[in-house]
């Protein structure tokens, strides 16, 4: 089986996130890392790997600047076989189609994928919309958020859990699945599987690699833009409020009235 899986490059959320002058994301001048949410899809493919008994190939996708990199070498420390990263300053500021885009050129040229697995959202933007768009690009059947991955040989019973209701969805290789973080706890890298990461291939593509169209993809060519970011203010002191001879009920309920929270 052959399993593709996506995984995304995202600022550290613990660090100084900002935008750039035109208002996209920086990607460069901040630390980054592999998307959380995006563990678990890899988590994810190797359980499926072990499971097979054949020969099974996990190779971990990524869209991102140099620095992106990193993303690819944590799923190949995780214990992925290969990874694919694609790179091209045209790429910055593509919206969800664009990126979907490139996903799939980037699907189609590592062929006969079986199973393309991608996470239920990125932390950074957490739209949950490319798993959708990218089985549409690739003309596949997707199963999305799902918590529960049971499979034998290439048929797959994946369990979704809904706010009313959960469902249980059977599906046939191949397809587009997306896991959620409630999916099993990621793994982290081991010592052998950090040195051994060291030694497994890396592709690096560029759009025409993909043949893909520069003017298809990044701000210009999206559909949505941020026209203005402002930093978030800083945090004040809070009001207290005393009780004094009962007035404090009355002081409460005119503070949260003032704030239409009431």
């Amino acid at each position: 089986m052959n399993i593709v899986v996506c995984v995304k490059y995202v600022p550290d959320a613990t660090g100084d996130r900002k935008f750039e002058s035109d208002n996209t994301v920086d990607r460069v001048g901040v630390d980054g890392l592999l998307s959380e949410l995006d563990e678990y899809a890899v988590e994810q493919s190797l359980q499926l790997k072990e499971k097979q008994d054949d020969d099974t190939t996990v190779t971990a996708l990524c869209i991102g600047p140099e620095g992106a990199a990193d993303a690819v070498r944590k799923a190949l420390q995780m214990g992925a076989d290969k990874g694919v990263h694609v790179v091209d300053d045209a790429i910055a500021g593509s919206d969800y189609l664009a990126t979907s885009k490139v996903l799939a050129a980037a699907v189609e040229k590592i062929g006969d994928a079986d199973l393309v697995v991608c996470g239920m959202a990125s932390t950074d933007a957490g739209g949950s919309v490319v798993p959708a768009m990218l089985a549409e690009r690739l003309d596949l059947p997707q199963v999305t958020f799902g918590s529960v991955i049971e499979s034998q040989g290439k048929e797959f019973r994946i369990k979704r859990d809904g706010d009313t209701a959960t469902e249980v969805i059977g599906a046939t290789a191949p397809l587009v699945l997306s896991v959620t973080d409630q999916s099993g706890e990621a793994r982290y890298p081991s010592f052998k599987g950090i040195m051994a990461a060291k030694k497994k291939p890396v592709e690096t593509w560029s759009l025409s690699d993909l043949g893909v169209d520069a003017g298809e993809v990044g701000l210009d060519a999206a559909w949505t833009q941020v026209e203005q970011a402002d930093a978030r203010p800083p945090k004040e002191a809070g009001e207290i409020v005393t009780d004094e001879e009962g007035s404090g009920a009355d002081a409460l309920v005119g503070f949260l009235a003032s704030k239409k929270f009431i």
